[in-house]
């Protein structure tokens, strides 16, 4: 199941530091995560609003039941590759 628009927390914005990479998702978008570092995605997950963040790793054993306020993030090698919010 994937979230989107106005079901997470916080607003959008641009971020340019971190991640050697200009920030361009909005941080309350729970699908715009990809591409940055576990340790930057959590900074700013909890810096704009979500209750909890889930840390996936390949081959992760998960629950499926569904979690408003909760950020998912597959992460690879400490990069996210997906995340969703539930």
């Amino acid at each position: 199941m994937t979230g989107s628009g106005g079901a997470g927390p916080g607003g959008g914005g641009a971020d340019p530091g971190g991640a050697g990479r200009a920030w361009d998702g909005p941080a309350g978008d729970a699908e715009g995560y990809a591409g940055l570092r576990i340790e930057r995605a959590r900074e700013l997950a909890r810096r704009h609003g979500w209750a909890s963040v889930r840390v996936l790793e390949p081959d992760a054993m998960i629950t499926m039941e569904y979690r408003e306020g909760r950020l998912n993030l597959a992460v690879r090698d400490g990069v996210v590759e997906r995340s969703w919010e539930g």
